[in-house]
C-alpha cells in the first residue's frame, strides 16, 4: 500500500463548502476531502467562511480594509472581486513557502491566481478544468505556459475544449457516492435540479414539461434572483413546482421519486452532477446533448434531444420514462462511480510525488 498522501486542496473562496451546496463545484471538493480522508489521505481544505466544520476547513481570508482613497479610484472593482483576489492571492504567498508542508497541492476552484502563480510553489500543482476555457483562466495559462502544473479535465469533452491551449491533460471523469444516492422507486413527476441560471435551462426544461404533459418538478439555489422572478417563476404553477434548494437528502429523496430527470444545459456542460446523481437513483435522464452529457448516457440509461430542441425535449422526456431504472443504476455504478474518481485522483497525486 502506497504512503499516505498530504494534500492541500484549494476550493471555492466565494462559496461555503456545506450542504446545501451552492454548485457543483462545492460538492465536489466535499466528495474529494471526505473521500481522501477515508483513504487515510492528510487534506486541508481552503475554502471560503461558513464552510462544514467537519472538513476542519481553513478559511481564505475576506475583504482587506481598503482605504477611502483607494476606494474612490476608478480602478475599484466590486468587493465580491476584490475579497477573491486577496484570498487567493494571500493563500498562494502562503503556500510559495520553502517549508509548505504538502505533498501536493490541487486546485480546485475557478480563480486564475492559483494558475498564475503556481511557479512559485516548491511542491506539484493539479488543476481540475471543471470549465470550458474563460477569459481569466485561459489569461493565467497563456502568461505562464509552461508553469508546470498538471491539469486533469472531467470529461474527455472539456479535455479536447482545452487542448488547443494545453495540449493533452488526464481525464478523471466526476462521481458520486453510489451508495448514498440509492436506487429509488420512481414513478413520479420529473425532476428538474441545479443552480437556476439561464445556462442550464430551467425555462427550457419547463416548457418541455408542459408539451410532454407531465409536469415538472424543480429545485437548486437561485444565484440570479432577477432571473429567476422575470423568467421562471411566472411560469410556476399547473403542474410545474419549485421546491426550493435542497440538501443531498432531500435531493435524493426527489430525484429516486421521480420517472425521469431532465437535464437541460444551455451552454456546453463539461460533466453535470446531476446526471450522475439521477443515474446513481435509477432515474433516466431526458436531455439536451451538450457538453459531455453524450459521454454519461447510452442507450439504456437516457435520450437526449438535439441542443435547444424543447419539442424534441418534450418527446426525450416520454421515452426515457419507459427505461428500466436497475439498467440505469447498473449503468451509474460502472461509470459514475466516487471510487473511481478518486482513484484517478491518487494515482496521479503519487505519481507526482515522486
Amino acid at each position: 500500500m502506497s504512503a499516505p498522501l498530504n494534500v492541500a486542496l484549494i476550493g471555492s473562496a466565494r462559496y461555503p463548502i456545506r450542504e446545501p451546496f451552492a454548485g457543483g463545484l462545492e460538492a465536489h471538493t466535499w466528495q474529494l476531502a471526505t473521500q481522501l480522508r477515508a483513504r487515510g489521505h492528510r487534506v486541508e481544505v481552503y475554502a471560503g467562511p461558513g464552510s462544514d466544520k467537519n472538513l476542519g476547513v481553513r478559511e481564505m481570508p475576506g475583504l482587506p480594509s481598503i482605504s477611502e482613497q483607494a476606494r474612490g479610484d476608478v480602478s475599484m472593482p466590486s468587493d465580491r472581486f476584490l475579497a477573491e483576489h486577496h484570498g487567493y492571492l494571500s493563500l498562494m504567498l502562503e503556500l510559495a513557502d520553502r517549508d509548505c508542508p504538502y505533498d501536493v497541492v490541487h486546485n480546485n476552484s475557478l480563480h486564475y491566481l492559483p494558475i498564475a502563480m503556481a511557479p512559485s510553489l516548491s511542491k506539484p500543482m493539479v488543476t481540475t478544468l471543471h470549465t470550458p476555457p474563460t477569459p481569466w483562466l485561459e489569461s493565467a495559462v497563456r502568461t505562464r505556459p509552461n508553469s508546470g502544473v498538471h491539469f486533469v479535465a472531467v470529461s474527455r469533452y472539456t479535455a479536447a475544449q482545452w487542448r488547443p491551449l494545453i495540449g493533452r491533460s488526464t481525464v478523471v471523469s466526476n462521481g458520486v457516492d453510489t451508495g448514498f444516492w440509492s436506487m429509488g422507486v420512481g414513478g413520479g413527476v420529473p425532476v428538474w435540479s441545479g443552480r437556476i441560471v439561464p445556462e442550464k435551462g430551467p425555462v427550457e426544461a419547463i416548457t418541455s414539461a408542459r408539451r410532454a404533459g407531465t409536469g415538472l418538478r424543480l429545485a437548486g439555489p437561485i444565484p440570479q434572483p432577477r432571473f429567476f422572478a422575470e423568467q421562471v417563476e411566472p411560469l410556476l404553477g399547473d403542474g410545474i413546482e419549485y421546491l426550493g434548494h435542497l440538501d443531498h437528502t432531500r435531493l435524493r429523496a426527489l430525484l429516486g421519486s421521480a420517472r425521469v430527470a431532465v437535464v437541460s444545459p444551455c451552454w456546453d456542460e463539461p460533466y453535470g452532477l446531476v446526471v450522475a446523481e439521477a443515474l446513481s437513483c435509477g432515474t433516466p435522464v431526458a436531455g439536451f446533448a451538450r457538453g459531455a452529457l453524450r459521454e454519461l448516457l447510452d442507450d439504456r440509461s437516457g435520450r437526449l434531444a438535439a441542443p435547444g430542441d424543447v419539442d424534441g425535449l418534450a418527446k426525450a422526456i416520454l421515452e426515457a420514462g419507459g427505461l428500466d431504472r436497475r439498467a440505469v443504476r447498473e449503468h451509474a455504478e460502472k461509470t459514475c462511480s466516487i471510487d473511481t474518481m478518486v482513484e484517478g485522483y491518487e494515482q496521479l497525486y503519487h505519481r507526482l510525488r515522486a
